[in-house]
């Protein structure tokens, strides 16, 4: 799952972005009736993600189908007399060895959040909050400020995943509580994620592209905090009173729960630390983990049957791999679609008409407050991706203001993030693109509000 659009490889980035810029992938085809063709599809695809609700057809399926008509037209168009086209497959495999770095580093992600919450750590947590007797606002602004603090340290994706089974699970039966709660861990989770170089996969991109160093982000933190206090102000009064039903008994965590957060965070640690000391890219430090939690589950299976046989119980095998299967794939494959769909359009010259027209007429701050609000529409990902291929010549400030703006400004719809659209697919229902849409006007406030902190605490000049 996830929203969609523009454009290429990181420049001074990941290794993959390096060699997809030596290829040159720019064939200036946007006045031609491939580029033409090849925007429509895309145009298509995107509204086909809008509508999935109503179409009932996975999000992947339309953005995968339009990369690969996109990338057919450029290879069709740029073969040459043998019939082939080697500049295009040269672009084609830059783009995807950039997307085998996100699915890797997505898949141990989610592996890592499947299995917490097999080994009932979610269910332990709601059930610690049911026993608190919290009524719904408290439970509204613990749960946000929660997804505020985690999200630097897990990602806004997994971030949102995890506190959405913990609203779903305590409040999940007030329809309204779920959507507000919903709607504000979406914008907790991408303003958190916005002040950490490994908040989101937008600042791990600023990051390795080495337009700010790990400490740098710590000065969006107050901008992000207004981003996201905002909003939650003007929804407190929305929410209903009174407390969520109680759930009688205790939950306790699994054998090998504990021994899991314990392993992811000794796995974002060595990401970290890989990072910036052996300057290896965050999947290293991911994969480096799932071979950690494998080490684990191999216990837990031992332990699990050891038990069984003593009850005289059947075995109960534990997997990893089980829990791998069950990975939001939707959400993978439409990454490949975002991907394939925005390589494909960079290499037909669109990226480099953006720059000249955003970057070049308007001016870096009012550019970088333009790409925000388009990541709402297209999402944030692909614009940061076009941000750094396009390299517009900006200082620290500009550069951190473009972190901010991309990160939070997919907030504005609930398809302008990863963390809204995973949990468009994993609410039931209960948050959907028209019900974010209602208070997008509270969460544009609070962009505009994140935007005017940001120029006035961290020396970025404000547009004449």
């Amino acid at each position: 799952m996830r929203s969609t659009l523009f454009l290429a490889a990181l420049a001074g980035g990941l290794p993959t972005s390096a060699m997809a810029a030596e290829t040159g992938a720019n064939f200036h085809l946007t006045g031609h009736p491939v580029g033409w063709l090849a925007l429509a599809l895309f145009v298509l695809a995107y509204v086909a993600v809008v509508l999935e609700e109503r179409i009932r057809i996975a999000k992947s399926k339309p953005v995968m189908l339009a990369a690969a008509l996109i990338w057919g037209l450029i290879a069709w168009q740029t073969r040459d007399a043998g019939g082939g086209s080697t500049a295009a497959r040269d672009a084609f495999q830059g783009m995807f060895l950039e997307y085998a770095e996100i699915f890797f580093f997505l898949v141990v992600a989610m592996t890592y959040v499947t299995a917490l919450g097999e080994r009932n750590v979610f269910e332990a947590l709601r059930a610690q909050l049911t026993r608190r007797r919290l009524g719904y606002r408290a439970l509204f602004w613990i749960t946000g400020t929660i997804a505020f603090f985690l999200s630097p340290v897990l990602d806004n994706l997994t971030t949102a995943l995890v506190m959405s089974a913990v609203v779903l699970a305590v409040g999940g039966g007030q329809a309204r509580f779920a959507t507000l709660s919903l709607i504000n861990l979406v914008v907790a989770a991408n303003a958190g994620g916005a002040w950490s170089a490994f908040g989101d996969i937008t600042t791990l991109m600023v990051w390795q592209a080495h337009k700010a160093e790990f400490f740098d982000f710590f000065r969006l933190f107050l901008p992000a905090l207004v981003n996201w206090l905002v909003p939650a102000v003007a929804m407190h009064f929305a929410l209903p009173k009174g407390l969520p039903d109680s759930v009688p008994g205790s939950v306790h965590v699994k054998p090998g729960g504990i021994g899991i957060c314990l392993t992811f965070a000794l796995t974002i640690a060595i990401t970290v630390l890989g990072k910036q000391w052996l300057g290896m890219p965050a999947a290293y430090g991911m994969l480096t983990g799932l071979a950690l939690l494998n080490l684990l589950a191999s216990r837990i299976d031992r332990s699990q049957r050891r038990y069984a046989l003593a009850q005289g119980a059947e075995e109960e095998p534990y997997s990893i791999f089980r829990i791998i299967a069950n990975a939001e794939w939707d959400t993978l494959l439409f990454f490949y679609g975002v991907f394939g769909c925005v390589g494909g359009l960079a290499a037909l010259g669109y990226l480099e008409l953006a720059s000249h027209t955003l970057y070049g007429a308007l001016g870096a701050t009012t550019a970088n407050t333009a790409m925000g609000v388009l990541s709402a529409v297209i999402d944030n990902i692909p614009i940061m991706y076009a941000v750094l291929q396009m390299n517009p010549p900006m200082d620290e400030a500009q550069w951190l203001l473009i972190t901010l703006t991309a990160g939070v400004g997919g907030s504005l719809l609930s398809v302008g993030s990863a963390a809204g659209v995973a949990l468009m697919g994993a609410s039931g229902g209960r948050y959907t693109f028209m019900r974010h849409l209602r208070w997008t006007w509270a969460i544009a406030l609070g962009y505009v509000a994140s935007i005017a902190l940001h120029l006035a605490l961290n020396g970025a000049r404000p547009p004449l």
